[in-house]
């Protein structure tokens, strides 16, 4: 850790009763077992000193860490964020959107392991270190697993990373790499939840989503952050969010509301929509019926880095997708792969699953009519696309010519017809 020992964390409270705990690896209410997160005192704070010191930091999630629940900026090898934000025009332009109408998509699988999830697990890692565990671990349907791994190697804490034995090929060989333990459980991402929070009261580890959740889930505030800065201290209109646990979507509007409580930015609080796959939209559903509470699902859906069928945060994403006047929509298997495709054909980005359930719900919103004229709209692409490479794999076609002229003139007149 850095010299300098400066926190704003102040406590853990709970969500539900507003009980307040110690800054220690704990993650429920002893009084109603709902679940805590970090809170801070920036009592004394001065918007223009705290702008300076941001603009003067770091080229990654660090510059923010005044922000986040430790103390000082980590000495981790693996700073993420400062992902591209690009403003896309011409994915505005394929959904029909009005010509004033802006379209920005921030790419977080440009961070060090290709998705958001370096974010969140820096934070817990760097709160780990700081509470003296050694150990780490997760549960994870993939990224999470990625993360945790490449990110303890980096810093040498061991790691032990448990996951849905069906996952990913890719997934499972981007994670085995880096010298981790990898255990593939049978079952779906909630039966490795399940077993992951009993471990975490047999063992002295560091699960950076079960007993350190409080300080993890901190780490999505910084793509808020981001999308101010780079948007020139300013605010979007509209989010367009994954949904899996949901605490992605409610972090994200929480760093916009703590920048605008500390007078960081002006204006109003973005619509928030969600985005779910209809093989697990447990809170698509929940949205669509007015409940305020979510169902569990079985999920049965491409979209694994999705698939969870009881999210923890899934109230609390009803509550802001009303709040905010936005929504929460559910996107069927073939609209992902074609939301993937749309993406890659308009922008060059290549997005895993994730990514094409919410290009797929940003369509469904344009179709609707419901993104009006000279609004601004941010699209967050989560992971990168090598990751579910069979999600792809019927996307395209390979026109095989012999080496001459006459069998490329042969099998591919269409293609040359069409570019020039």
């Amino acid at each position: 850790m850095s010299s300098e020992q400066r926190t704003a964390l102040q406590s853990l409270r709970c969500k539900e009763c507003a009980t307040e705990y110690p800054t220690e690896a704990l993650y429920v209410c002893e009084q109603c077992f709902g679940p805590l997160e970090a809170c801070y005192d920036f009592s004394g704070f001065d918007p223009s000193e705290a702008k300076r010191k941001i603009q003067a930091g770091s080229n990654g999630i660090w510059r923010y860490s005044d922000f986040l629940p430790i103390s000082g900026r980590p000495d981790s090898p693996l700073e993420p964020g400062l992902t591209p934000l690009i403003r896309a025009d011409r994915l505005a332009a394929a959904l029909d959107l009005p010509p004033d109408c802006e379209i920005w998509i921030k790419n977080d699988a440009a961070n060090p392991t290709h998705s958001f999830k370096d974010r969140v697990v820096a934070v817990a890692l760097a709160r780990a270190r700081e509470l003296g565990f050694s150990t780490v671990a997760c549960a994870s349907t993939g990224n999470l697993a990625n993360s945790v791994a490449a990110n303890a190697a980096a810093v040498g804490l061991e790691s032990f990373v448990f996951v849905p034995s069906d996952l990913e090929e890719q997934k499972l060989l981007a994670t085995a790499i880096y010298g981790t333990t990898l255990v593939g459980v049978k079952g779906t991402y909630d039966d490795v939840n399940r077993l992951c929070t009993e471990l975490a009261e047999e063992q002295n580890w560091a699960f950076v989503n079960v007993n350190l959740r409080p300080y993890y889930a901190e780490g999505s505030k910084t793509l808020a952050y981001e999308t101010v800065e780079q948007l020139g201290w300013t605010l979007p209109d509209r989010v367009v969010c994954p949904i899996a646990s949901g605490s992605l979507f409610t972090k994200i509007s929480r760093g916009f509301s703590e920048w605008l409580e500390l007078g960081l930015v002006s204006g109003e609080l973005p619509r928030f929509n969600g985005a779910q796959a209809a093989g697990c939209a447990p809170v698509a559903i929940a949205y669509a019926e007015g409940w305020d509470y979510c169902r569990p699902v079985k999920p049965d859906t491409i979209a694994k880095s999705l698939a969870i069928g009881t999210p923890a945060d899934g109230p609390y994403a009803l509550d802001l997708a009303r709040r905010s006047n936005g929504g929460i929509d559910s996107v069927s298997d073939d609209q992902i792969r074609a939301g993937i495709r749309l993406l890659a054909e308009t922008t060059g980005i290549f997005t895993e699953t994730a990514g094409g359930v919410t290009v797929a719900v940003l369509r469904e919103l344009a179709e609707r009519g419901e993104i009006g004229p000279g609004e601004r709209v941010v699209v967050y692409i989560t992971g990168e696309g090598l990751k579910t490479l069979d999600a792809a794999r019927e996307g395209f076609e390979i026109h095989e010519i012999e080496p001459n002229l006459a069998s490329f003139a042969d099998r591919v007149p269409a293609r040359v017809a069409i570019a020039n």
